[in-house]
C-alpha cells in the first residue's frame, strides 16, 4: 500500500464502450494522479456484461476535497448507471469483532492490528461468553458481554446492534462467533459483516464441518471468508484456501490444522475488504488483489 494519502474509487455498471475513457479522462482533467487501476468485465447469463473497476488516486493531486470529487463525478456515474463509492485512505475502517469461546482468530487479528498489518480501528469486541475479556482488556479494546439464550435472543441482538451503532463500527467480523445472526441484523449491514466458516463452502455448511469432512473421508479441508446474508453460509465469497489431509488424520487433527487456515483466510478477506478491493454483484464477488 502507498504511503501517501489516496482515494479509492470502486464502481460497477453495465458494460459498454468508453467506460475507462470517461472515468480516467475525468480524473486526468481534474489533475488527478492515478496510482493503481484494475478493471474486469464479466459476461451475464442474459447475454449482456457487467463492468467492474477500482482506481486509486493520489489525494494531493486533486485541487479540492473528496466531497467536491463526489459532486463533480456524480453526473458521469449517473450517465453510466454506476453503483459507485470513493473512500479516503486517511479514514480507517472501524471493525467490531464478534467472538464466542474460540480465541485463535481473535488473537491473530489483534496481532496483525498491533503490527499494523491491518490498518484498522477496533472499537469493540462483543461476545456471548465472558472468557475472552482479559485478552481484549490487555489490548485496550472495550469488551461487551452479551449472553444469548433461547428466551432473550431478540433483546440480545438488539443490544449488539446498539453497540455497533454506538461505537460507529462500519464493519463487523465474526471471528468464530457461533451464533446465527437474525435476518434483520444481516440486512442492516449489507456486505459489511464478514464471517470465517471452517469449511471450503459450499461444502459442509452449518455446524461441525470438520466432523462432516472426516465422515466423508475428504482429502482437502479449507476455510471460507464470506459476507453474511440471511441465508446460512451462503453469502458472497471473498477468500478461500485449503490444506491437504489424509486417512490417518482424526477429527482433532482436522480441527488443529483448520485453525491455521481459518486465521489466514479471515485476515486476507478482511484486508481485501478494508482496502476496498471487493466488489459485490448479486451473490458473487470480484476481488482485485
Amino acid at each position: 500500500m502507498h504511503k501517501e494519502r489516496f482515494y479509492t474509487l470502486t464502481a460497477c455498471c453495465p458494460d459498454r464502450s468508453g467506460i475507462i475513457a470517461r472515468v480516467t479522462g475525468f480524473i486526468a482533467a481534474e489533475g488527478g494522479w492515478i496510482l493503481e487501476s484494475s478493471f474486469h468485465s464479466e459476461a451475464l447469463p442474459d447475454g449482456g456484461a457487467h463492468y467492474f473497476m477500482r482506481i486509486e488516486i493520489r489525494a494531493d493531486s486533486l485541487p479540492y476535497p473528496l466531497v467536491e470529487f463526489r459532486r463533480r463525478f456524480a453526473p458521469i456515474a449517473a450517465d453510466l448507471a454506476m453503483d459507485w463509492r470513493i473512500a479516503d485512505s486517511a479514514v480507517k475502517k472501524r471493525v467490531a469483532i464478534f467472538v464466542s469461546k474460540q480465541e485463535h482468530c481473535l488473537y491473530d487479528l489483534f496481532a496483525r492490528w498491533q503490527a499494523k498489518e491491518l490498518d484498522i480501528e477496533i472499537p469493540c469486541v462483543v461476545s456471548n461468553h465472558d472468557v475472552l475479556r482479559g485478552i481484549c482488556e490487555w489490548h485496550g479494546v472495550p469488551f461487551h458481554y452479551v449472553p444469548i439464550a433461547p428466551h432473550n435472543k431478540t433483546q440480545a441482538f438488539a443490544e449488539m446492534r446498539r453497540i455497533v451503532e454506538e461505537t460507529h463500527a462500519d464493519t463487523v467480523v465474526l471471528a468464530r462467533y457461533m451464533q446465527i445472526l437474525p435476518p434483520d441484523f444481516c440486512a442492516a449491514y449489507p456486505n459489511r459483516i464478514l464471517n470465517i466458516h471452517h469449511s471450503f463452502l459450499p461444502s459442509f455448511v452449518g455446524a461441525k464441518p470438520y466432523h462432516q469432512a472426516h465422515a466423508r473421508g475428504v482429502k482437502l479441508i479449507g476455510a471460507t471468508c464470506h459476507y453474511v446474508t440471511a441465508e446460512l453460509d451462503a453469502g458472497p465469497i471473498i477468500e478461500q484456501d485449503v490444506i491437504r489431509i489424509d486417512h490417518s488424520d482424526t477429527v482433532e487433527d482436522l480441527m488443529r490444522l483448520g485453525k491455521d487456515i481459518e486465521k489466514t483466510v479471515l485476515a486476507r478477506g478482511l484486508r481485501y475488504h478494508i482496502e476496498d478491493r471487493v466488489l459485490v454483484h448479486g451473490n458473487k464477488t470480484v476481488v482485485f488483489k
